[in-house]
């Protein structure tokens, strides 16, 4: 199963995380609705969820005493944290791009759907992406990181009676916004990003299309039976992933080297091309004389 799941596709791959994160979290929020106290027992009652109610109202302190700015400073810090796992991954990701050429001739060179085919694909290509160092997994890494976060951040919400209290704007916090504006900014910055992380590559394959349209919608439906804290959560890390990707890794940037990379190889072909043929010439006249 897990040597299956290394070569699935990294958007495919994306997308069940998102799915399963999402699951999961509703999951959680459903299996207990004990307030969360220091008298909570548990290692994930007392050390987990109850320390991150504790830091979300403390930041909210800080800022203002408004918990929603608190879990947007919660979230900020949050993505901080995991910021070098999100730049490692792209890094990753751009290798595996670089890589594609072999890849796609292997699959010229194995062109049957047997399994003994497919498992050549699969040997030869982990034998490309250990040469290169690169980690095929490393799609999912960052995703998995946040999911302790998220589950968290909901119990907190959820089980907290003081940030049951909380609002922001017009929303109450522990409950989805009537509004449903929040639910649109999520879906919104969520489609942003993504666009961003495929914008820098040079083509868009049919997966990465579906999950540009996909992901936002789902986004969309989820945060409107959620409480809003969910969703001021997935606005502000959207938001700031966003921001550290144009930062970071400027899709613009990465794909105007590219463009200038490929013209500037084109150049050459065309120049050496052009040598050929005046070293064609040069030894036919030679001849003649």
């Amino acid at each position: 199963m897990l040597y299956a799941l290394r070569y699935f596709g990294e958007r495919k791959k994306k997308i069940l995380t998102g799915l399963s994160l999402i699951g999961l979290m509703a999951f959680l929020t459903a299996c207990s609705n004990q307030p969360i106290t220091s008298s909570s027992t548990g290692f994930w009652d007392r050390y987990i969820v109850y320390n991150f109610s504790l830091l979300i109202v403390w930041l909210s302190k800080v800022f203002g005493g408004n918990y929603g700015v608190g879990i947007i400073i919660f979230t900020f810090l949050i993505n901080v944290i995991i910021a070098p796992l999100r730049i490692w991954q792209s890094k990753m990701m751009n290798k595996q791009l670089e890589l594609q050429p072999e890849i796609d001739a292997l699959k010229k060179k194995y062109p049957g759907t047997d399994t003994a085919s497919r498992q050549a694909i699969q040997e030869e290509t982990q034998k490309i992406y250990s040469a290169h160092n690169v980690n095929p997994m490393a799609g999912c890494l960052p995703v998995l990181v946040q999911l302790p976060f998220m589950f968290a951040l909901a119990q907190a919400i959820y089980r907290s009676p003081s940030l049951q209290q909380g609002t922001l704007l017009w929303m109450n916090l522990s409950k989805p916004d009537p509004f449903f504006v929040l639910p649109l900014l999520a879906a919104i910055f969520t489609f942003i990003s993504s666009w961003l992380s495929f914008y820098s590559q040079p083509t868009m394959n049919g997966s990465n299309k579906v999950m540009l349209i996909v992901m936002p919608v789902f986004i969309f439906i989820s945060a409107m039976g959620l409480a809003s804290a969910i969703s001021v959560y997935w606005v502000a890390s959207n938001l700031f992933m966003v921001l550290q990707t144009l930062l970071f890794q400027n899709p613009f940037k990465i794909r105007k080297a590219r463009q200038e990379k490929e013209l500037k190889k084109k150049r050459l072909e065309r120049e050496l091309e052009k040598a050929k043929r005046g070293q064609g010439k040069y030894r036919h006249g030679k001849k003649k004389k």
